[in-house]
C-alpha cells in the first residue's frame, strides 16, 4: 500500500514536471512567433497585386494559429481557424472595408499602389496581433480552436486590433533602425 502511494506520488511530481517544462518559456515562444507573422504579414501587405495579398495573409495567419495550437498541444482545424479569421477581421466593419480598400487600391497605377503599401502593411500587422492575443487568451483559458466563438470575442478582438497598429509601427520601426545600422 505504502508502495503504490509513492509510486502514485512519484507519477504526479512527474506529470506536473512535464507540465511545467511545456510551459516554462511558453510566453517567450509566442512572442517570438507573433512577431515573425506580424513581420510577414506586414511584409505581404507590399505585394502589389490586389487580392493576392489578402490571400497571402490569410496563409500566414493560418499559420500562426497552427502554431499556437501547437505550443497548447490543441488541435489545428484550418476550416475552423478559416472561419474564426473571416468572422473576426470580416465583423469589424472598418477593417474588412480597409482591407478591401487597399488592396484594390493597387489597381491604381502610382498613387494606388503607394497608398496600399502604406496602408495595407499596418492593417495586416494589427489584425495578426488581435489574432494572436485572441488565441492565446483563449487557449490560456483552456479552450479549443473548435470552441472560440467569434461573436463572443469580438471587443477583445477590435481592442487588441487598436493595439496591433501601434505594434505594427513599433516594429516597423525597429525592424527599419535594424537595416539601416
Amino acid at each position: 500500500m505504502k508502495e503504490a502511494k509513492e509510486t502514485q506520488a512519484e507519477a504526479t511530481v512527474e506529470t506536473a514536471a512535464e507540465n511545467t517544462d511545456a510551459t516554462e518559456g511558453r510566453e517567450a515562444r509566442l512572442e517570438k512567433v507573433a512577431k515573425h507573422h506580424i513581420l510577414a504579414s506586414m511584409g505581404v501587405g507590399l505585394v502589389p497585386l490586389p487580392l493576392v495579398d489578402i490571400a497571402a495573409l490569410m496563409g500566414i495567419q493560418l499559420n500562426m494559429i497552427r502554431k499556437i495550437c501547437a505550443e497548447y498541444e490543441v488541435p489545428f482545424k484550418e476550416d475552423a481557424g478559416k472561419s474564426i479569421i473571416t468572422s473576426l477581421i470580416g465583423g469589424v466593419v472598418p477593417v474588412t472595408v480597409g482591407f478591401a480598400l487597399a488592396s484594390m487600391l493597387k489597381f491604381i497605377p502610382l498613387i494606388g499602389q503607394t497608398t496600399g503599401a502604406v496602408t495595407m502593411p499596418v492593417i495586416s500587422g494589427a489584425s495578426t496581433y488581435a489574432l494572436y492575443k485572441v488565441f492565446v487568451e483563449h487557449f490560456e483559458a483552456g479552450g479549443t480552436i473548435l470552441d472560440l466563438d467569434p461573436v463572443k470575442v469580438k471587443a477583445f478582438f477590435s481592442e487588441q486590433f487598436t493595439k496591433g497598429k501601434k505594434q505594427a509601427a513599433d516594429l516597423k520601426a525597429k525592424e527599419t533602425a535594424k537595416t539601416e545600422a
